[in-house]
């Protein structure tokens, strides 16, 4: 994409998002997460939701990318058991400890990048602990 990743320009010192143009990014996202997980009779659930794979357009419009660990549920199913692991901060405890994948644990990444996109903190920042 033609502005990189959320995460390249949140953390640039030569860029500054202001509160409306993180707001309409977040929208996107929340926009992206809602089609993966209601718009077909597949729930897709993406699985490392992180600024990374948050893929910003000429018009500043965000995409979610990068599906390689993306889990389907079966019609019917509300989680699913995996041994693939996410990145660290932004992967749901239910999902580290006990490999249980469900679009909750979407949600939760898409709390954790909410919080990082309005504080510039990344969830592993000293100021956390």
């Amino acid at each position: 994409m033609s502005n990189g990743n959320l995460e390249n320009l949140l953390h640039s010192k030569n860029h500054f998002f202001d509160i409306i143009q993180r707001v309409d990014i977040m929208i996107d996202v929340a926009s992206a997460i809602e089609h993966l997980h209601n718009g077909h009779p597949t729930p897709i659930i993406h699985c490392d939701l992180k600024p990374n794979n948050i893929l910003l357009d000429e018009d500043m419009v965000a995409h979610v990318g990068d599906f390689g660990i993306a889990k389907l549920l079966r019609e019917g199913d509300l989680m699913k058991h995996t041994m693939t692991l996410a990145t660290i901060g932004y992967m749901a405890p239910e999902f580290g400890s006990a490999g249980i994948v469900s679009v909750k644990c979407d949600v939760y990444s898409y709390g954790i990048v909410l919080i990082e996109t309005f504080t510039k903190k990344k969830p592993t920042d000293n100021f956390f602990c």
